[in-house]
């Protein structure tokens, strides 16, 4: 039996851009409280809190990344991995409802439209876009290789894309005054942001069962394991998720002859890793001749 571990660097990549983006994101909750009191828009007083709640799901997103770190225990054999699935999962629930909250102030508005300082508006609209849009940034990469930090740049390219929206209702309220913009450009973003954050809800409650992660096709490494020189057999084949960025497997591969060649494990990790990427392997030999003995006195 033999195990490998291979552990990533999105931790380590992704755990500077998360602070940049909390105090970033702290900063733009105060620029709103304060010119939204200045202008007397509840919109943007509204907003901030919407933003605070970004800057929470940011926090779980770094205290993610710290129990992925975090070493394992006589108790917990894994560590605190696990943790960053349900962390994963909880600011999943968390964008959907700043979704909710962002349809239901929507709605109100068409029934009572607010009349605020537009140019006010604009401008912390403005400096929203580039805020959101600068932190979303910093995580185009690592999105697709970690959970949290795709929920994190979902959250920021939300309000990206709302303090666009606000900023373009802004325009049309001041030169044209529709004000009936505002809240229907709030509904069209809502409804793009729900359906990435609808997939990312069900990969999240996918991988907290122990589902095998998207991104790896089962068939291919039962084939590729299959194919291997003397192998006559691949059972108990398990793929899951040990973090939102590492994938365990275990197997057992029956051979004709145990007695390979020392590299011969080494090098399935190897391959494991840079063609699946599965980072903890743990694999077992089984003799042909036993198991068929076996099976005979069963």
């Amino acid at each position: 039996m033999a195990h490998n571990h291979n552990h990533g660097h999105t931790v380590n990549s992704y755990s500077k851009p998360l602070i940049i983006g909390i105090v970033l994101n702290i900063s733009f909750v105060i620029i709103e409280v304060v010119y939204g009191i200045i202008s007397n828009s509840v919109a943007l007083i509204a907003d901030a809190g919407h933003n605070f709640s970004d800057v929470i799901s940011l926090v779980l997103a770094l205290f993610a990344m710290f129990l992925i770190k975090k070493k394992s225990t006589g108790k917990y054999t894994y560590g605190f991995k696990k943790g960053s699935i349900l962390i994963a999962l909880l600011n999943s629930v968390l964008l959907l409802i700043a979704l909710g909250g962002i349809c239901r102030e929507a709605i109100l508005r068409f029934y009572h439209p607010s009349n605020v300082d537009g140019y006010t508006v604009i401008i912390v609209a403005s400096i929203g876009i580039l805020i959101n849009g600068f932190t979303a940034y910093l995580f185009v990469k690592g999105k697709e290789k970690d959970l949290n930090i795709k929920s994190a740049f979902l959250h920021m390219l939300t309000d990206t894309l709302v303090s666009a929206g606000v900023v373009i209702s802004g325009i049309f309220i001041i030169f044209f005054e529709i004000y009936w913009i505002d809240p229907v450009m709030s509904l069209v973003i809502v409804g793009v942001i729900f359906i990435g954050t609808w997939k990312l809800l069900k990969e999240t409650i996918s991988l907290s069962i122990d589902a095998v992660p998207k991104s790896i096709d089962l068939t291919e490494v039962n084939r590729y394991l299959s194919g291997l020189s003397g192998v006559q057999e691949v059972h108990d084949l398990h793929i899951w998720s040990m973090s939102t960025s590492q994938v365990a497997l275990t197997a057992h591969l029956v051979m004709d002859n145990i007695s390979t060649d020392e590299n011969f494990l080494a090098n399935i990790n190897k391959q494991l890793h840079d063609r699946f990427e599965i980072e903890h392997t743990t694999i077992q030999i089984e003799d042909n001749k036993l198991v068929s003995d076996c099976g005979s006195c069963c």
